[in-house]
């Protein structure tokens, strides 16, 4: 099959549509699948022309090439908003210093983290870089995302950042997904500012930030608002002199120590506050009155043992929420959505359905993308994963095994299973 000819997806047990408003979904609207059962989807040129019943397929339609779904799930693909694929090395020696006892703050104050990861992506050549996003976002296809931000952030000074940012840019040209990247330069403070965050920022602010713009090499920039990294007044400041550059910004808020980061990303106007673990009951309420979208990274607080994030709370509070891997090599070292959604309905209190529009459309309003991923209807792209399953509720039940037999990417098509296209 050629996936760029139009073609017809017929034989689907039950559809998950998404549909419904532009922007992020909140309230009753956040656990509104679109579900159709006996359905068809219509595609032509990596775009969604028709999605519906199948008895109700306008007749003009009924020529194109058909192919049979076999009464199975297609859902949207998923759109992880939250990533650092970007690095020289993994950190396994750490994930065996914490199953011995040691705490993720007290590597980081013997010079491990997100320092360690630096020393590693400044030594590694560019050809390991590469190998290693490649490695990330090959295994994310399988696992059915099929849009990612990512970031860099493991350079932390001028050359290693640009070098990321570029590899990243390459290489995005040449996958299946959709890849939209973010500068997270201010990620920590480099042992050559130790002790002056101020200098950094100023150093961030005056030669790498405008390197970036001028290089076309970003579309979003990123800082870590944490206790001991940056406060929330210089996140602030990083941010607002960002979107003076042109920037669209977000923020790591929140994620250990409640910092009001999320009130800065409501202030400065971010596209999604993300973590969330400490947040405050104020600030979840400034964030549901707001359209910055909350997005919890819940294999984060699984894989170093701390407190889920309280999506219900935030949910029942009217926020917008997305759900995102935040795939890195020292705190999440895991690509798989369909695990992310599992642990948003065993451990932060959503609803199966509340977590698959979280996973899709809701990831997709925190990237600026509402009109085009995350939902199955007329103009959006044809990015759509066949499960191997009757019942979309089966999706989360599954922990940790995604019955997935196809995912399509626009234009391209990856068979994990049975071939049906």
């Amino acid at each position: 099959m050629d996936p760029g000819a139009g073609y017809l997806l017929g034989g689907i047990g039950q559809l998950l549509t998404m549909k419904g408003p532009s922007g992020p979904r909140r309230g009753a609207l956040s656990k509104e699948i679109g579900l159709v059962e006996k359905a068809a989807l219509v595609c032509s040129g990596g775009k969604v022309v028709w999605s519906g019943p199948e008895s109700g397929l306008p007749s003009h339609f009924a020529a194109l090439e058909y192919h049979d779904a076999g009464g199975r799930v297609v859902t949207p693909g998923f759109v992880d908003s939250h990533t650092h694929p970007l690095f020289g090395a993994t950190r396994h020696g750490e994930f065996a210093m914490r199953a011995a006892g040691a705490d993720y703050e007290e590597i980081a104050a013997a010079g491990g983290g997100i320092l360690n990861s630096v020393r590693a992506t400044r030594e590694a050549s560019d050809a390991v870089i590469e190998m290693n996003l490649r490695d990330a976002l090959g295994r994310m296809l399988a696992l059915g995302t099929t849009t990612v931000e990512a970031k860099s952030g493991y350079g932390l000074d001028l050359e290693t950042e640009l070098r990321c940012l570029r590899i990243l840019t390459r290489v995005r040209g040449t996958v299946p997904q959709t890849i939209l990247r973010t500068f997270l330069g201010a990620h920590a403070v480099p042992l050559e500012f130790s002790g002056a965050p101020d200098s950094y920022l100023e150093f961030l602010g005056s030669e790498v930030l405008p390197a970036v713009a001028a290089s076309d090499l970003a579309d979003f920039v990123d800082i870590f608002c944490e206790k001991g990294v940056f406060t929330p007044e210089e996140s602030r400041r990083h941010l607002l002199a960002a979107k003076a550059l042109g920037f669209r910004v977000r923020i790591h808020a929140d994620e250990f120590h409640d910092t009001d980061g999320a009130s800065i990303a409501v202030d400065v106007g971010a596209m999604s506050a993300d973590h969330l673990l400490s947040v405050s009951d104020l600030n979840i309420a400034k964030l549901a009155s707001s359209g910055t979208v909350a997005t919890l990274l819940p294999g984060t607080a699984l894989f170093l043992n701390k407190p889920f994030p309280p999506g219900r709370k935030i949910l029942d509070a009217g926020a917008a929420v997305a759900l995102a891997s935040d795939f890195n090599p020292g705190s999440c070292f895991c690509e798989s959505m369909p695990f992310m959604v599992t642990l948003a309905v065993c451990a932060c209190g959503f609803t199966v359905e509340e977590a698959l529009v979280a996973a899709t459309a809701n990831g997709a309003a925190a990237l600026g993308l509402p009109d085009r991923k995350g939902s199955l209807v007329a103009g959006h792209d044809s990015d759509f994963i066949v499960w191997n399953l009757d019942d979309y509720r089966r999706i989360p039940y599954h922990m940790a095994v995604p019955d997935i037999g196809a995912v399509n990417c626009g234009l391209a098509v990856r068979n994990t299973g049975e071939s049906f296209l």
